[in-house]
């Protein structure tokens, strides 16, 4: 039998997402076979799966201790050199600047080099992250395709995940800014309302007003700088759908540079061949809090802001636009 009290860093989760990451390398129909023997209780008495941790309970797991040793096992740590673009840092958070090219999570492609991997391997050599299988495992609580530049916010902790995911979700209380160089003459400040469908086949977004499955996108924007050709805007997601920027932007006739799905392809060729530049020209480049709650009020009206990075920059000046 092995016994762990719960602490405010683990509390406020499932027993079973718990246990599941304690004993990481026990299969499901182990775990949930244990819940349904009764063999795990909190505080001496038999619980749910469902049960939500609390600060001060004493979770009970009954296993061998041969069992102990089989199913949990540290999780591999890649040991990276440190890279990270810290933009802040305290014990709860961790805003970064992502570069382009980079993913934050992994895929079929690459589970090994992500940012989520890079910012583990950070905390872990700062004894931040202990990777003991009962501590919280840093992550992002939203996203950037990995095309796309700019600030990203990790959670260190269970009770930061919780509140940053939900300020995300609801949109209210935080606010992100990009910046994205578009083509044509982008005259005066908008707001697009433009409902997006994503075809689950092909991965693209469309406009589309009629089907009842599309969802609302709204985003408002402000040039920052124009001429015949080009225009850097600052768009403000009221909405956080996919390819929301880039889509919207290709349905006004104002394309992103780059923007290989959406954009202007003759253009693209174009800034390939003149600035040798085969990305799309986004960056998130602002974060701000709005007032915050409880133990996250010091953030309130806080703002988070990044520099445009090096070749994107250069671009701009020589188009002749001001950033």
């Amino acid at each position: 039998m092995i016994e762990i009290k719960i602490t405010e860093l683990n509390e406020n989760q499932r027993a079973d997402k718990f246990i599941r990451k304690y004993l990481n390398n026990a299969p499901l129909s182990f775990i949930y076979k244990k819940f349904r023997e009764k063999d795990i209780k909190i505080n001496n008495k038999w619980i749910k799966q469902d049960y939500i941790l609390k600060n001060g309970d004493i979770l009970k797991i009954y296993i061998t201790d041969e069992q102990l040793n089989e199913f949990n096992n540290p999780s591999k740590i890649i040991n990276f050199k440190n890279d990270l673009d810290i933009v802040y840092e305290n014990e709860n958070i961790l805003i970064l600047n992502k570069p382009k090219g980079i993913l934050i999570h992994g895929d079929n492609n690459e589970k090994r080099i992500t940012l989520a991997n890079k910012v583990i391997s950070y905390l872990y050599n700062k004894k931040e992250y202990l990777n003991d299988g009962k501590s919280f495992i840093p992550s992002p609580v939203h996203r950037l395709d990995r095309n796309t530049s700019g600030i990203v916010l990790f959670a260190k902790n269970l009770k930061a995940s919780h509140y940053f995911m939900n300020l995300f979700k609801e949109k209210t209380k935080i606010e992100k800014y990009y910046l994205l160089l578009v083509k044509g003459k982008v005259e005066k400040e908008g707001i697009i309302n433009a409902p997006l469908f994503k075809n689950s086949e092909t991965g693209l977004v469309k406009v589309d007003f009629k089907n009842p499955l599309s969802k609302e996108a709204i985003t408002k924007y402000k040039v920052i700088s124009n001429n015949n050709d080009y225009s850097l805007i600052e768009a403000n997601l009221i909405t956080g759908r996919t390819h929301q920027l880039r889509v919207h932007f290709s349905y006004i006739n104002h394309p992103i540079i780059g923007d290989a799905k959406y954009g202007d392809f003759e253009l693209n060729k174009k800034f390939d061949k003149v600035f040798n530049y085969t990305n799309q020209f986004l960056c998130a480049y602002k974060l701000k809090f709005n007032d915050l709650d409880d133990d996250f009020k010091y953030l309130s009206n806080k703002v988070f802001k990044i520099n445009l990075p090096k070749v994107e920059n250069e671009i701009i000046k020589k188009i002749n636009l001001k950033y």
